[in-house]
């Protein structure tokens, strides 16, 4: 069955730097889209970075571009996204999800996975 693990979260001060993971299983990187999204506090979901399936071509929020990076290494199974120059705005649940068919960025939110998040909270 599918699974999909955030680690990595946690407190960093504004300026500061994070690298999130998102250890995969059962299921093959040829077949979906994969994504990071992130609920800050009374807000809703929003997808902030996709990368596509076939070429890896990669999709950034405009909140989050040149900032943050998407990558993956199928060796691992494993799918990170490099933060860095956090601001406090970053904070928020962050999840990575796979879908077959979309590359969601912004307000539109649909997944055929999720994992189950994780905190990351930017504070001085």
């Amino acid at each position: 069955q599918v699974q999909l693990v955030e680690s990595g979260g946690g407190l960093v001060q504004p300026g500061g730097s994070l690298r999130l993971s998102c250890a995969t299983s059962g299921f093959s990187f040829d077949d979906y889209n994969i994504g990071w999204f992130r609920q800050a506090p009374g807000m809703e979901r929003e997808g902030i970075s996709c990368m596509q399936k076939g070429d890896g071509s990669t999709m950034y929020a405009g909140s989050v571009k040149g900032r943050f990076t998407i990558s993956k290494d199928n060796a691992k199974n494993t799918v990170y996204l490099q933060m860095n120059s956090l601001e406090p705005e970053d904070t928020g649940i962050y999840y990575c999800a796979i879908d077959q068919v979309s590359c969601p960025i912004g307000t539109y939110v649909t997944a055929d996975y999720w994992g189950q998040g994780i905190q990351v909270t930017v504070s001085s």
